[in-house]
């Protein structure tokens, strides 16, 4: 399987005599891990380097505002894309380029910011007559399977920029064929395809190593769990954030571990099972703080229902510890609760929903998303 990367030499002829920012990061890389920052400044005049967020070389944390600053490698200005006063290109970013280049390894899943800085990137390229060109690379989640709740465009936001599933099943050059023909934006975008891709390959069928895209998504499972378990991020459960096992460990300092674990296991979901758990995280939540909860070990990818799972453990702890769970209030005054951000819609902000309830009702939305999606397939 080749990535977009690994076919640019058919496409240098849209970069002759012509400048070009790249928009990049550190899992960005060929078959023989070489940086596209690297491959890219060899082959076509790159004049200036883009990064969104954890930076081009993925060395900023979560959340973490950059500033533009020169990369040490290369001696290029990076202007950031995560900065405290924006998310969005500037004109005088973009004035003396010609082409934007887009290529970083997305995991598939909405909450993960690096889709919503490429839709900023489609909308200001249509804006200041600027062509993308996008570097495609598989969704390590594959093609196929879609999961969660479609995003209520009412919650729009940085972590759910359009109205698509959790787990979206696109690449991000279906991505961005979708968003630039359904937002009628008529950006000029040319996709360097993959080839030997189909729609339900999975990172584990490919022969390439796992690149962190961010420092809390170590492995291919934690992306997965991901797709459920980063839900917790809006409450004052800890999604393993300070431990090892991030997003696969969850827990608080008033959970006990066992009694947790057995709840879940009893519950028989597909593809999983729960071990009882005691950390102290290092950094975030409960701090240096001695907590219980479960571990969740995948057991079978393509059983493996992450939202499902995601819910039902949310679900449990609220069940077992009503007086303790809780969603954490708006970051901002008179904004909406975090939580609401991320799954896209008002459903979680009462105790009163149950896990069927929600996915029973999120189930004709997937399926009304499906028939969208399946017009911007590159891969059959």
């Amino acid at each position: 399987m080749k990535y977009g990367i690994d076919n640019i030499d058919k496409y240098l002829y849209l970069f002759k005599n012509k400048r070009a920012g790249l928009l990049t990061s550190n899992n960005a890389l060929n078959k023989e891990y070489i940086s596209s920052i690297d491959i890219l400044k060899e082959k076509i005049n790159i004049a200036k380097l883009f990064g969104a967020e954890h930076g081009v070389r993925g060395d900023r944390s979560a959340g973490e505002y950059i500033d533009s600053y020169i990369d040490s490698q290369t001696g290029l200005t990076v202007y950031s894309l995560y900065r405290k006063d924006g998310k969005r290109f500037t004109a005088e970013m973009l004035e003396d380029i010609d082409i934007v280049v887009y290529d970083i390894a997305d995991i598939g899943v909405r909450y993960y910011t690096f889709i919503s800085t490429l839709h900023n990137a489609i909308i200001d390229c249509a804006k200041y007559g600027k062509q993308l060109v996008i570097l495609d690379r598989p969704n390590p989640l594959g093609c196929n399977m879609i999961d969660g709740n479609v995003l209520n465009i009412d919650y729009k936001s940085f972590v759910g920029t359009y109205s698509i599933p959790i787990r979206h099943s696109l690449t991000v050059g279906e991505f961005a064929l979708l968003i630039n023909t359904e937002e009628k934006i008529n950006c000029d975008i040319k996709i360097v395809t993959c080839t030997g891709l189909g729609k339900k390959t999975i990172f584990t069928d490919t022969d390439r190593m796992w690149i962190m895209p961010s420092p809390n998504i170590p492995t291919f499972d934690t992306a997965l769990a991901y797709v459920g378990t980063c839900l917790f991020e809006g409450t004052n459960i800890s999604e393993g954030r300070g431990t090892t096992a991030p997003f696969q460990i969850i827990g608080a300092d008033f959970i006990d571990g066992e009694k947790l674990t057995k709840e879940l296991n009893n519950k028989d979901l597909k593809g999983v099972i729960f071990t009882p758990t005691y950390f102290k995280p290092t950094a975030s939540k409960f701090q240096n703080l001695l907590c219980g909860g479960a571990h969740i070990h995948i057991t079978n990818y393509s059983e493996y229902e992450s939202f499902k799972v995601g819910l039902n453990i949310l679900e449990t702890i609220k069940n077992m510890y009503p007086q303790e769970y809780k969603i954490l209030p708006p970051p901002k005054e008179n904004k909406k609760p975090f939580i609401s951000l991320l799954i896209g819609n008002s459903d979680l902000e009462n105790n009163d929903w149950t896990s069927e309830s929600l996915l029973n009702k999120y189930n004709n939305e997937l399926n009304q998303f499906s028939k969208i999606r399946d017009k911007y397939r590159l891969y059959i």
